[in-house]
């Protein structure tokens, strides 16, 4: 006599939850090294060029594997996929905190990279579970909290390192993620497969988009030296062209593309992608900014406060980027995308342009700080929410993906913009950037958010529910 099989878990608020506390595991995990690479230039020896290697390498692999998380979850599994993926972050982590130099180090980073492919294949199985309704809020829970998880991972890292050491910095969160990862498995039923019928992986296409981002990483942190380094910043322009160009011959011809070119070039993918790059550009500028500014000590500016009085000061906005997920999917299900995305691109617009005017008192950066990280999780959530539900089900986690790219490059290029201008600003001997650098980047970063709302009046309303 043979037994049946145990019927899988229901799909509920259970299954959503575990997904939920993956993603905040993933996001604290994603995010400790950044507010410590000075704490890990002095440990462990290292060049300021090492030190930016270590602080983009996470961004360059998690921009090449996301696209390829996006398309195995729709054609195999969300699930199955998840578990995978999650098993190479948890050996990643691990390899982190137990690295007794840069080269292992950098290693450990590099199998870390792979978590940002963790919310595509998350979204994937949201989709393939929930009607379009649920789903919204659903992705905006899971959405919120792996910004949530990265504004706590910057926040506790430095006193972690500091009372404890640098090798818990990457411990706590990896045993949270392991923790994470078997309650997925335990709760959440397994997703029928999409399409299996597909060609391989486009490798050529992911070697000439892993140039491609690489190129672009170094031409920014050279950006700042343009002007006494011109002609390698020239060459690099040149190579990053020459990638570009290559990838996109690639992709148009490839059987089963790494990035499908067509569906990028749907106008509910282009926008998104567009205003997901810009909205994240002006939500780094202003992270990269507001620290600065909290530990500058100029003749009338800044306020001199040390690494535990700044991690108290961003907690609101830790609390309002973890609740501007959930809220992003509900106010996406009651008034439709496009009122979500113009609420946040005009709050985050005002907030900058209020913060280049004033920023005398603590509380005018903590407010701002909140608002900014209110408005972008409550941007990206509409963004990803109304791009998983317009695409065919198979095609959601490569869909959300190259949204999640987009974030990815605008984080990038925001925090090299703040960087250089700091750095522009900064007399030769001297560690005090001038007033006018933080009001520049301010203002810049606040027109070219404004600039999204000639985007965001071309966009449908959005479905609600």
């Amino acid at each position: 006599m043979t037994t049946s099989p145990a019927p899988a878990p229901p799909f509920g608020k259970v299954a959503v939850g575990a997904l939920g506390l993956l993603a905040l595991s993933t996001g604290a995990l994603e995010s400790v090294v950044s507010p410590t690479i000075p704490l890990l230039e002095r440990e462990l020896h290292l060049s300021q060029a090492q030190g930016a290697l270590l602080s983009i390498v996470l961004l360059i692999t998690g921009a090449l594997v996301t696209p390829l998380a996006g398309r195995f979850g729709d054609r195999h599994g969300g699930k199955k996929g998840l578990l995978r993926l999650m098993a190479v972050v948890s050996v990643g982590g691990t390899v982190s905190a137990l690295a007794p130099n840069f080269p292992v180090l950098l290693l450990g980073q590099v199998l870390q990279g792979a978590m940002v492919g963790a919310l595509p294949l998350s979204f994937v199985v949201v989709r393939r579970h929930l009607p379009p309704g649920a789903s919204k809020v659903a992705i905006g829970v899971v959405s919120g909290l792996f910004v949530g998880g990265g504004m706590v991972g910057m926040l506790s890292a430095g006193p972690v390192a500091e009372q404890l050491s640098r090798h818990w910095m990457f411990g706590l969160p990896t045993i949270a993620v392991v923790a994470a990862t078997l309650l997925v498995k335990g709760l959440m039923p397994a997703d029928p497969p999409g399409r299996l019928h597909e060609a391989g992986v486009d490798w050529l296409g992911l070697l000439l988009l892993s140039g491609t981002l690489t190129t672009l990483m170094l031409t920014l942190s050279l950006a700042p030296e343009a002007g006494s380094r011109p002609l390698v910043l020239g060459a690099l322009l040149v190579v990053l062209a020459a990638f570009v160009t290559g990838w996109v011959a690639v992709e148009r011809r490839a059987a089963s593309p790494m990035i499908d070119l067509r569906l990028l070039a749907r106008p509910v993918i282009w926008k998104a992608c567009v205003l997901t790059f810009v909205v994240c550009l002006g939500t780094s500028t202003a992270v990269f900014l507001i620290p600065q500014l909290f530990d500058e000590r100029g003749d009338g500016y800044g306020f001199g406060a040390d690494a535990t009085e700044i991690a108290f000061f961003l907690l609101p906005g830790a609390v309002a980027a973890t609740l501007a997920g959930p809220l992003g999917g509900i106010g996406d299900r009651r008034f439709g995308s496009r009122a979500v995305v113009n609420a946040g691109v005009v709050m985050m617009a005002v907030s900058l342009f209020a913060l280049a005017a004033v920023h005398s008192e603590v509380w005018h950066l903590v407010v701002g700080k909140a608002l900014i990280a209110l408005a972008n999780g409550l941007c990206v959530t509409a963004m990803v929410t109304a791009t998983a539900t317009a695409v065919d089900s198979d095609d959601t986690g490569i869909a959300t993906s190259l949204i999640l790219v987009s974030r990815v490059l605008g984080y990038a290029v925001g925090g090299q913009l703040g960087g250089a201008f700091l750095t522009a600003a900064t007399p030769a001997g001297s560690r005090t950037a001038a007033e006018s650098a933080y009001v520049t980047g301010f203002v810049l970063a606040g027109v070219v958010t404004a600039l999204a709302l000639f985007v965001t009046r071309t966009m449908n309303k959005g479905v609600k529910a």
